[in-house]
């Protein structure tokens, strides 16, 4: 399955894009050239990690019939120091909140995400490396 972008030059450093019929734009820094219309593009990949591996978990928890009040995913990511400053490492922290969480289902659900469902994860497992952690109520 083909998927595909298109990106239009607005001025300076922005573009702007439709994702799924949602209108996005990106630019630079002001130090950098640009306007700061937008993120940065990089931001995107931590984004795009984030969102695939939480749309699974919740649906696996879902199937699982695993109550939580809340779950807050964040991503953090380390760069090169030098060009191209590429990502080297990510870490997921899953934050979940909720009373008598079952922490052995809740990761289950992550490894299966990162395991088999998360194509984001499968593709930046082969060029980083990928570490995940799972916090219970603040713990």
């Amino acid at each position: 399955m083909k998927q595909s972008i298109s990106m239009n030059w607005l001025n300076n450093m922005a573009f702007e894009t439709s994702v799924n019929g949602h209108k996005l734009i990106i630019d630079a820094s002001e130090e950098h050239g640009g306007n700061d219309l937008g993120p940065r593009p990089k931001a995107f990949m931590l984004v795009a990690l984030g969102g695939c591996t939480g749309m699974d978990v919740v649906s696996i928890l879902k199937k699982m019939r695993v109550e939580y009040d809340s779950l807050e995913i964040s991503v953090e990511g380390d760069t090169a120091e030098e060009h191209p400053k590429k990502f080297l490492h990510m870490k997921i922290i899953y934050k979940f909140s909720g009373k008598d969480l079952p922490l052995d289902k809740i990761q289950k659900a992550v490894d299966m995400s990162k395991d088999k469902y998360c194509g984001v994860y499968a593709s930046y497992k082969e060029a980083m490396e990928i570490e995940h952690k799972i916090e219970l109520n603040g713990n």
